[in-house]
């Protein structure tokens, strides 16, 4: 499926006014080298988890930069969504995958052959959903294009090693890639495929993070029935195991004992996640009619309510078990709330521990560091304007636009030195022997 209806992009010079003009001229440098390639994007979704969020906003800006891109989405059916499901946890550490799945999957990828299309030259497909249309692509058409494999989820590499089925079968696939993007070094598998390092990003011009006015914030406070007289506390994920959204509610009771405050789980679905109604259930179980905690089950595309929930928050949660990154966390610091977050993933790249939120593994934990900010509200701002810079100058759109142009120049000018490398864009996560260009 063609993705056609997308917002046009606003224009450069309105991101030049957040960014600076060096950082624009930089983007329309590379643009000018990449401006006869044209661009294919491929997920499995078109509304719902940060993906989808992402490519929202990252397409409309490379055609604003004038490099064509299009956005395409795989048809699947409900069987194929639980089975990759079952697959993403899988890959994070959690059992429950089968190798009688494997056929399933195949079935899918077989109905989107032709997916990947004559007319684009550099190709990047987008998590385990999509990744076997490789094996659809004829030689020819494999030595003439380029084509990424970008991994956004918590990757366990361990398991991957001790796996017999789909391990394999993974590794065979991606080193069929040109080259593999992840968000951290741990999540780099040892196969050789050209590795490269970049952390996703937020678009600052997007209705989820855009400036609103204080009569909006007041008039979603109000819909959803949150008192404005009390601190609220929210976390914004899709409704997902590995989110602890369940963790998040006793940790908020624990803090609700000794402050008067109020708890937000604002959700949402994708298609592509069919576990999400289990764990609501269980979250509004938990929960118990509690006047408190607001459970706001939104539709995917509530982009400007989900800004307005956390622009009205004291302070944002990120409660992760497993975590590929986390936009909801640079979301939050770039409205200038502080964030306690799972010490896990992409989110320590993001939340310095006491600088500008707080890092945490446990339920306590996660009550003790809410309440501290509850009680020290001059703190709590001022690690909020810190993380707001830190998200400035390390994870917007254009940041992320420009490190994935320069992986699309290196493939298509020649110049990645071996399958073997790795290359970090981003100083944040620099470590011994890496590149860095």
């Amino acid at each position: 499926m063609k993705v056609t209806d997308l917002p046009g992009c606003p224009p450069l010079r309105e991101y030049e006014q957040i960014v600076g003009k060096e950082a624009i001229a930089e983007l329309e440098e590379l643009a000018g080298r990449l401006e006869d390639v044209r661009f294919q994007e491929i997920n499995s979704t078109r509304l719902g988890g940060g993906v989808a969020e992402i490519l929202s906003s990252y397409v409309p800006f490379l055609n604003e930069l004038g490099i064509a891109t299009e956005w395409t989405v795989m048809e699947a059916d409900p069987p194929f969504f639980e089975v990759t499901k079952t697959l993403h946890n899988f890959l994070q550490g959690r059992n429950g995958f089968s190798p009688e799945m494997i056929e399933v999957y195949w079935e899918t990828l077989r109905r989107n052959e032709g997916l990947i299309r004559d007319d684009f030259d550099v190709i990047t497909v987008h998590d385990p959903q999509p990744l076997g249309l490789i094996e659809h692509l004829p030689r020819d058409a494999l030595e003439e294009k380029r084509l990424i494999w970008r991994c956004h989820i918590h990757l366990e590499t361990l398991a991957l090693d001790q796996l017999n089925d789909i391990g394999p079968i993974m590794k065979k696939l991606v080193e069929k890639y040109h080259a593999g993007i992840f968000s951290s070094f741990q999540y780099l598998p040892f196969w050789s495929v050209p590795s490269f390092i970049i952390p996703p990003f937020i678009d600052p011009l997007s209705e989820k993070n855009r400036d609103l006015p204080p009569e909006e914030v007041q008039a979603t406070m109000e819909k959803y029935g949150i008192d404005p007289e009390k601190p609220l506390v929210t976390q914004v994920s899709r409704f997902d195991v590995f989110k602890d959204p369940v963790g998040v509610v006793e940790a908020f009771k624990r803090v609700r004992q000794r402050i008067p405050c109020q708890l937000a789980l604002v959700g949402g679905r994708a298609c592509d996640d069919p576990e999400c109604y289990c764990v609501l259930r269980n979250v509004r179980a938990a929960a118990a009619e509690n006047p408190d905690i607001h459970i706001l089950d939104l539709p995917p595309d509530s982009y400007r309510e989900v800004n307005a929930l956390q622009r009205a928050s004291a302070v944002i949660v990120q409660k992760s078990i497993k975590e590929g990154f986390g936009l909801t966390v640079a979301e939050g610091l770039w409205k200038g709330r502080p964030v306690v977050a799972g010490n896990v993933g992409g989110i320590p790249l993001q939340v310095t521990d006491g600088w500008n939120g707080y890092l945490i593994t446990t339920i306590q934990q996660t009550a003790d560091k809410i309440l501290h900010l509850l009680r020290h509200p001059d703190r709590a701002d001022e690690m909020g304007q810190r993380g707001r810079g830190h998200v400035l100058e390390h994870f917007l759109l254009t940041r992320g636009v420009r490190d994935h142009l320069r992986v699309a120049d290196q493939l298509v000018h020649g110049r990645i030195v071996s399958r073997e490398s790795v290359v970090c864009y981003h100083p944040r996560i620099l470590t011994d022997g890496v590149r860095y260009l």
